[in-house]
């Protein structure tokens, strides 16, 4: 999964489908969806997955009104389609991506 940042944020979200995940690494619950999202990403086709530590990179937090981690959008050509926000086992998390897919 890539690390974004302030400076390639806006192009990275730029693809197809992307999903973010906005995190910490002091979060216990971002550290329980971790290696769920690394399983996904192996299974799942056509989205690219990456992720923003919030701590790093709290302008583009605040941008996209991160309140609470973890929280993962979902973008498409650089627009949010869909969040969630807090833990999901793997198949809630694939099925949430599949539904928002479409």
């Amino acid at each position: 999964m890539e690390q974004l940042n302030q400076t390639n944020f806006k192009e990275a979200v730029r693809g197809n489908f992307t999903l973010v995940d906005f995190y910490a690494t002091w979060c216990g619950p971002c550290k329980m969806l971790h290696p769920v999202l690394e399983e996904v990403e192996k299974e799942v086709q056509n989205v690219s997955f990456k992720k923003l530590d919030v701590d790093e990179g709290n302008e583009i937090a605040k941008e996209y009104g991160v309140m609470s981690i973890p929280t993962i959008v979902l973008f498409k050509d650089g627009i949010e389609v869909a969040r969630n926000v807090g833990f999901l086992g793997k198949q809630e998390l694939i099925s949430w991506i599949e539904t928002n897919r479409k």
